[in-house]
């Protein structure tokens, strides 16, 4: 019983009415920013970091995850109703959901959705509830050489799983790597490429360089895409699924909640691959795969309880290990450095109220979710018809006040601008800047305990494969490195050895 006080004590912090109104307000404001297509949860979260600091620490978290995992239901009215994703995670929803909009069945996709949402949310709180305790206790077993290749696999893999062109990928690592360099260094006090100005004498902060790349930088391309023409948006009629569609989706809930959850706390899966991966699940083990692309009910079960379950799941290896597993647990991260909390092994033990706290808050969201999700529906579909030239300049105004309010620099909106215009151009030649931004929070980590380690070990870097947890971690880096190339390897002897079979047919036939 004394092991479960503290996770009842969790609700006693949710419940306080302050607590309560921030989740709320979280959930709303990430079905709303799901709506508006472009404009994601890492960009809004990155743009209201001002906002959270005249609040307490666990009030703060708690309204930036019902803004991340609101944010995954919010997506899919847009996808389903307008055939236009307004998150990254819906876009394979579009391929059924939309066409079920068009043969009348709107409301039955919508439906399906807010209840694979729900459970694959709970499913993973749940498992987030049980398993964060166990890899907590795990990871104080680690010391610097651990925490390095746990942050150097964290890159590579946020490196590669990320969507699009993989060396797109590496080189926007690799430039959040070196922006992590820039300042004094922590063990000698040596300043490294400030240029000499005062103002990068302490490196560069989180904040400018996440509110320039996801709030100016996002605005900015957006405004560049909505010359497109709006669709007119599918009207909805029932929105409680029939019993055979229900019966149809068990299956799909169930092994979307699972997928997601996995794939969720892998560093650079998250929502998006979990979403694409429940649908390559779904489609594959059908017995007509023919439907999926014209209606079938399970292409919107699977991904939309995926992207839920996965969202909640990303929230264990940066509360128990310290390491975001995407962009916006990065941003995530940096909010709860600025409250002065520190995620990590310690912080179930030395800031209970806070770690529960914010997982039980996901209980009370996910309820939230629930009951609003269809009712809303039509407010959403009405604040889609804005027009972009009013929405744009509203919000990058809020975004540059929001730096300067944080120490009053002029400098900090010049790096928003900066970083901005660097935002635009990398989406412009299609590079994401979620690995930049993993990579710039990772890179802080693996320099200082790569040094820690270098001083523990005496300079011997043999050292670090005497150690069975960071050994464990480093050969599962080179596997994951190697992996690309056997695998090309293997697909260039397997087609070799086709074509040889084939012109033996051939000359057989002859």
């Amino acid at each position: 019983m004394d092991s479960l006080q503290p996770v009842l004590d969790g609700f006693g912090v949710v419940l306080d009415p302050t607590n309560l109104l921030y989740c709320l307000i979280g959930v709303v404001i990430g079905m709303l920013i799901g709506v508006l297509p472009g404009l994601g949860p890492a960009a809004t979260i990155a743009i209201l970091l001002p906002l959270t600091y005249g609040v307490e620490p666990v009030t703060a978290i708690i309204m930036l995850a019902g803004i991340f995992y609101g944010a995954q239901y919010g997506g899919t009215i847009t996808s389903v109703l307008l055939r236009l994703p307004g998150e990254a995670s819906s876009v394979v929803t579009v391929f059924d959901g939309y066409v079920m909009a068009k043969q009348g069945r709107a409301g039955t996709a919508l439906g399906i959705a807010a209840i694979g949402s729900f459970i694959g949310g709970t499913v993973s709180i749940i498992g987030l509830t049980f398993l964060a305790p166990v890899v907590a206790g795990f990871a104080l077993d680690f010391g610097p050489p651990e925490y390095t290749a746990l942050a150097l696999l964290g890159i590579l893999l946020v490196a590669t799983i990320s969507g699009g062109s993989k060396i797109k990928a590496l080189i926007a690592a690799a430039f959040g790597l070196l922006l992590a360099t820039t300042g004094r260094d922590i063990f000698t006090g040596a300043e490294r490429f400030t240029f000499g100005n005062l103002g990068m004498a302490d490196g560069i902060d989180f904040v400018p360089i996440a509110m320039g790349l996801f709030g100016v930088g996002e605005i900015l391309y957006n405004l560049e895409e909505r010359h497109r023409a709006a669709a007119v948006p599918v009207k909805v009629a029932n929105v409680w699924p029939s019993r055979a569609d229900l019966k149809q989706s068990t299956g799909a809930i169930g092994r979307g909640s699972v997928l997601g959850f996995f794939l969720g706390i892998l560093p650079g899966g998250g929502a998006t691959i979990s979403s694409m991966a429940a649908y390559a699940v779904e489609k594959k083990r059908a017995k007509d795969p023919s439907r999926f692309g014209r209606g079938a009910v399970e292409g919107v079960a699977g991904p939309e309880t995926a992207n839920n379950a996965a969202a909640t799941s990303s929230f264990i290896p940066l509360l128990t290990l310290g390491i975001p597993a995407n962009a916006t647990m990065a941003i995530i991260f940096g909010a709860l450095l600025i409250q002065g909390v520190t995620p990590g092994p310690q912080l179930i033990a030395n800031d209970p109220e806070l770690f529960w706290g914010v997982v039980n808050s996901m209980y009370i969201g996910n309820i939230l979710l629930l009951i609003m999700a269809i009712p809303l529906v039509g407010v959403f579909v009405r604040i889609l018809r804005v027009r972009g030239a009013i929405l744009a300049p509203i919000t990058a105004l809020i975004t540059l006040l929001g730096s300067y309010t944080i120490r009053n620099s002029m400098f900090d909106v010049l790096l928003v601008v900066i970083f901005g215009a660097v935002g635009y151009l990398m989406k412009k030649f299609g590079f994401e800047p979620g690995p930049l931004v993993l990579a710039f929070v990772l890179g802080s980590l693996l320099e200082s305990n790569l040094r820690r380690s270098l001083l523990v070990l005496g300079g011997d870097v043999g050292g670090f494969f005497t150690r069975p947890i960071s050994a464990t971690l480093l050969v599962i880096f080179v596997v994951v490195a190697l992996w690309p190339m056997v695998k090309a390897a293997f697909d260039r002897r397997k087609s070799s050895r086709h074509e040889t079979s084939d012109n033996q047919e051939v000359k057989e036939n002859a």
